[in-house]
């Protein structure tokens, strides 16, 4: 039997019990094993997932940005130890909130700087807007002013008036984990070492290369016809479908440029950007980055209580390198695939698993928001996809 037909059966099986549709990609040497589509990307319309279906990345885009920051780091244009301030300014003199034994609450000058391997780790203290902290909530504020001020404004745009606004750190930089902005300040780092916008700079030295057509910030073509529909299960169990979060960011006069979130892709697009770095930066003969800095990017780099605020049920066994999860113990995540394994998922429910050891990538694709089958339904495609590798 072909072994990757327990993959069919796998994706079949999510369509038929909690899935809208979805996609899979496995890749080796440059060399796709197994390509499977199964459900729709619209239900009411009776539209089938096909290799043309397009999917919102959202945090997905770290994985690229990430990989785009690395490129210019071994370029010179910047050290992982150097402080944001060499380039931002604006984030001289950071505080960090202080939370008294009597629940209150005080604002304490940071003892160090928020250095550039932060943002890479998340550990820089500067969590996304979404909680109700304090310094969440006033993320929410300046964001709030920022639209009523400018309406339409760019990613350096907001870095700065964030910065400006002194907003109190979660904690101490470089001594905890917390998932935030860090990865949208180092989109806009880039923009300031390489001289170009974040989608520019992107586009000429991934997407070009790479040949990934269908992977951008904005639509173009009929790119906006090919997106997969987001749906969303109801409490009795039904699909229903939402609006694409986030989709007017993809509009043509949309100027922000996320570096955590705001890409969309196919699955075929990213299974060949995570090909490129499964097969140690190279594609089609050409270095896109260096093997030894993708090693560095798959290296574990939180201590232990950083790996305490890291844990959660599907990270069981993984800490995290530079911008990706990556695995250290197989046997506590329940994984057979390798040491240094290493990938994201998106909010919508995508997934990537790169392992450079076996040349293997694997690219999940789904459009639920917000994802909550990520155990039950990434954890077995990675099992199922590696299971299948000869």
């Amino acid at each position: 039997m072909n072994r990757f037909r327990m993959l069919d059966q796998l994706l079949n099986r999510f369509t038929e019990t909690m899935l809208p549709g979805c996609a899979c990609i496995v890749s080796r040497h440059g060399k796709v094993l197994y390509e499977g589509y199964s459900g729709w990307a619209n239900l009411e319309q009776g539209k089938p997932i096909t290799p043309d279906t397009v999917y919102r990345l959202f945090s997905m885009t770290k994985v690229i940005v990430c990989t785009a920051a690395l490129m210019l780091y071994e370029r010179g244009k910047f050290l992982l130890n150097e402080p944001l301030t060499e380039y931002f300014p604006e984030f001289e003199g950071p505080m960090v909130i202080r939370t008294r034994p009597d629940g209150g609450i005080d604002y304490e000058p940071a003892r160090n700087p928020i250095l550039i391997k932060h943002l890479f780790t998340m550990t820089s203290g500067i969590p996304y807007n979404f909680g109700d902290s304090e310094p969440e909530r006033l993320i929410r504020q300046v964001l709030d002013e920022l639209r009523a001020k400018y309406g339409n404004y760019d990613l350096q745009t907001e870095v700065r008036e964030m910065a400006k606004a002194k907003i109190p750190l979660a904690f101490e930089p470089g001594t905890r984990w917390m998932y935030g902005y860090s990865h949208d300040i180092l989109g806009a780092l880039i923009e300031v070492v390489s001289g170009k916008k974040l989608g520019q700079f992107l586009q000429e030295e991934i997407f070009d290369p790479l040949g990934m057509k269908d992977t951008g910030y904005r639509f173009k073509g009929d790119i906006a016809e090919r997106m997969a529909s987001v749906y969303e299960r109801t409490a009795d169990g039904k699909l229903v479908e939402i609006p694409g979060p986030l989709d007017m960011l993809h509009h043509p006069e949309s100027k922000y440029e996320g570096g955590g979130i705001g890409l969309y892709s196919t699955a075929r697009d990213y299974a060949v950007f995570t090909q490129m770095l499964a097969c140690g930066g190279v594609y089609n003969g050409e270095r896109i980055i260096g093997r030894k800095t993708i090693e560095l990017m798959r290296r574990n780099h939180l201590n232990e209580q950083q790996m305490n605020d890291f844990a959660r049920a599907q990270h069981a066994g993984y800490g995290y390198g530079l911008g990706v999860r990556t695995l250290v113990d197989p046997a506590a995540s329940g994984s057979n695939s390798s040491i240094g394994e290493f990938g994201w998922s998106g909010l919508a429910g995508t997934w990537t698993s790169i392992d450079p050891d076996e040349g293997v990538s694997v690219v999940f694709m789904q459009q639920i928001f917000p994802t909550i089958f990520e155990e039950s339904v990434h954890l077995r495609v990675r099992n199922v996809a590696y299971a299948c590798i000869d």
